[in-house]
């Protein structure tokens, strides 16, 4: 495959996967949006470009929902040049760690972005949820294994499972029903995952309930220590089965991992309260990187 060198930039494809692994690979980051899973999954409502500028990969993002923007280069020389090419397409940097505005800030304007903070947690405590303030997420769990007493059936994901993930899918965006053009970018999202998951180096849980998919969630790697969990999907007449799937994935899928991220709650109450309860041990910060 030919590399494009800047000022080519490429659409971003299945068959760049290894070019963007190679890079992170040398150059890993705990923001959930630097993955080449990530970045392939949204590029219907963000139309990613790609190319490699001063030995760097640099990515610029147009997305439906905000303004265009780039992401933080990975690896390269020259970095303040390279950031200053890159604000002469897009506006600003974003989702840029706080390690590379450390760096490489100066000149530049920085602006927090808490809205994109990623919730990382202790993959030990999610898998064993001991204590007072697991009390709740153990609770739901109980009410779940009590009301479906050998119904459930958790497996990994495999190819066949896929249709009847896509049928909880679209059963569960139909019961929000509310015409949100983000809701229907994610539903497109979670369809190319789980189209291409083999293919993204994702590894999926399904759990089966009286004979039908009633959750599933898909995660990969993001640094040697922490995965990310991009999708969980679940059933909500199933009460509880969102706790059990989500400690069950990381007991059995991430066992190699120190860290979870469970990516960032984007400034919706509902989901940041949700987040917080299952006790984050730190976030990563995000920032914004404009001219001055």
């Amino acid at each position: 495959m030919k590399v494009p060198s800047y000022p080519e930039f490429k659409p971003v494809g299945l068959e760049d996967r290894a070019v963007f692994d190679a890079f992170l690979g040398r150059h890993p980051s705990e923001v959930c949006e630097l993955a080449f899973a990530n970045i392939f999954i949204w590029k219907d409502s963000e139309r990613p470009r790609w190319t490699v500028l001063d030995g760097g990969l640099c990515v610029l993002v147009e997305p439906d929902f905000e303004g265009p923007y780039a992401l933080p280069p990975v690896g390269g020389e020259r970095i303040p040049e390279t950031i200053a090419t890159l604000l002469s397409h897009v506006p600003r940097l974003s989702r840029v760690p706080e390690d590379f505005v450390r760096a490489f800030g100066a000149g530049f304007r920085v602006e927090e972005d808490p809205g994109n903070f990623d919730y990382v947690y202790s993959r030990q405590e999610l898998a064993e949820l001991k204590g007072k303030k697991f009390d709740g997420k153990r609770n739901r769990i109980r009410k779940f294994e009590s009301t479906f007493p050998r119904q459930y059936q958790y497996r990994r994901l495999a190819r066949e499972d896929v249709p009847g993930c896509v049928r909880l899918l679209e059963a569960w965006f139909e019961e929000k029903r509310n015409g949100d053009p983000y809701m229907r970018a994610e539903r497109r999202a979670i369809l190319r995952a789980l189209d291409s998951f083999e293919e993204l180096g994702l590894r999926g849980g399904v759990v089966e309930v009286g004979g039908r998919v009633g959750a599933f969630t898909l995660g990969g790697r993001l640094t040697a220590d922490m995965a990310v969990i991009p999708i969980e999907i679940a059933d909500p007449g199933f009460v509880g089965l969102a706790q059990w799937i989500n400690r069950e994935y990381v007991v059995r899928e991430c066992a190699d991992y120190a860290f979870i991220n469970r990516e960032q709650d984007m400034n919706v109450e509902g989901l940041r309260k949700a987040k917080l309860s299952y006790q984050p041990v730190r976030l990563v910060k995000k920032y914004n990187l404009l001219r001055t």
